[in-house]
């Protein structure tokens, strides 16, 4: 019986000291909270894309027009609550790459400028070139020297790019490109081909990851060259998540054999076909876009008549809201810029309401500490 008692006492000791504890931690509770006992206030997803883009896009003007529209549809559109709100799979954006994430023209595109070196340049490759081959890289150094226009040479490079590196597999062209690219850019101090990124617009693709947006490139340039001037870049993008323009791909042992009546095996390896495919710029971006993201995405930028297709289908018939920018290459000291392409760009948004982004007056960088335009360029 004894026994029993000294049980019941120390179950008793136990309880009493469980309801102590509980009744601490609900006077500690209540002080932290209020008197009314409510939980803190959890920041609302708004909040965090405001902040988010305080901290991220620090190298555009604060009172930029561009930077308070993409800060005032995020807030929008990261909201639950807001008739605005886009679900996160939804939530897709578009980039052309030349003249809206990188260097478009120094003196040329990245891609021509490859051209012309692999034909012209290259020890390895100059006796080797067709004579198409060096007729298309002389019409774009004719270009570069004289702003010669020629028809069709758009499509003209494209076969050329492929033809001059057939044969070559896939990490053979990376490796060339990532040689190429640590070259000087020509137009500028202290900045490599593989350099010329604008950073207020990798801050942006920062921006739009950081709320749950999935990013693409849709370029006009090869789709092997643009994967070799993001790979080793500052540009976060997966290599799935980028499209360009199109060769032939097969494998070493293929011949001539149609892809239907060969079977790869483990003795065989890809290398690139040499025929151009197309050339995804205009309408075919749009075509290309529904073919491989196969959703309507709400956010296009770009640069020039070629984004033009793609940033009306963002915007036209959305049934999410939808935006679309247009960089307008008005920075003639710190870019090689052209102020009568700018300011078509510029009517051209006020046109068709887009949102213009001056590369002069929005940005208080474009390469970056270090890098300086030079004046000979012009």
């Amino acid at each position: 019986m004894e026994e029993q008692n000294k049980a019941l006492k120390a179950w008793r000791l136990t309880a009493i000291i469980a309801v102590c504890l509980l009744v601490i931690t609900n006077l500690m509770h209540f002080a932290g909270t209020g008197s009314r006992g409510e939980e803190p206030a959890e920041p609302a997803e708004t909040e965090t894309a405001e902040k988010s883009a305080a901290e991220v896009l620090s190298l555009w003007q604060e009172d930029a027009p561009a930077r308070k529209e993409l800060i005032s549809f995020m807030e929008a559109i990261t909201d639950p609550d807001s008739p605005d709100y886009i679900p996160v799979e939804n939530r897709i954006a578009v980039f052309d790459l030349d003249g809206t994430l990188f260097c478009e023209t120094d003196p040329n595109y990245f891609d021509y400028t490859l051209l012309v070196h692999r034909v012209l340049e290259d020890p390895d490759y100059i006796d080797k070139a067709s004579d198409f081959e060096k007729e298309i890289a002389g019409k774009i150094v004719e270009q570069n020297e004289t702003g010669a226009s020629f028809a069709g040479l758009e499509v003209d490079h494209g076969q050329a790019i492929a033809s001059s590196f057939a044969g070559m597999t896939l990490a053979e062209f990376n490796a060339y490109i990532q040689a190429f690219k640590q070259l000087p850019m020509p137009g500028y101090e202290g900045m490599k081909r593989g350099e010329g990124w604008y950073q207020p617009m990798l801050e942006v693709v920062n921006y739009l990851q950081e709320n749950d947006f999935t990013v693409y490139v849709v370029s006009g340039t090869d789709r092997f060259i643009v994967r070799g001037i993001v790979d080793q870049s500052p540009l976060h993008v997966p290599m799935g998540q980028i499209i360009g323009s199109d060769e032939t791909v097969v494998t070493r042992k293929q011949g001539g054999t149609d892809g239907l009546g060969y079977v790869f095996d483990d003795q065989d390896e890809l290398v690139l076909g040499g025929e151009f495919i197309i050339k995804n710029l205009k309408m075919n971006k749009v075509a290309v876009i529904i073919q491989e993201i196969g959703v309507q995405p709400v956010l296009s930028f770009g640069n020039s008549t070629g984004d033009s297709s793609m940033a009306e289908y963002v915007t036209t018939g959305n049934p999410y809201r939808s935006l679309a920018f247009m960089l307008c290459c008005d920075d003639t000291e710190r870019e090689n810029g052209n102020t009568a392409k700018a300011d078509k760009m510029y009517e051209l948004c006020r046109q068709y309401d887009w949102i213009p982004v001056s590369m002069k007056n929005d940005w208080t960088t474009i390469y970056g500490d270090g890098v300086v335009r030079k004046k000979t360029a012009e």
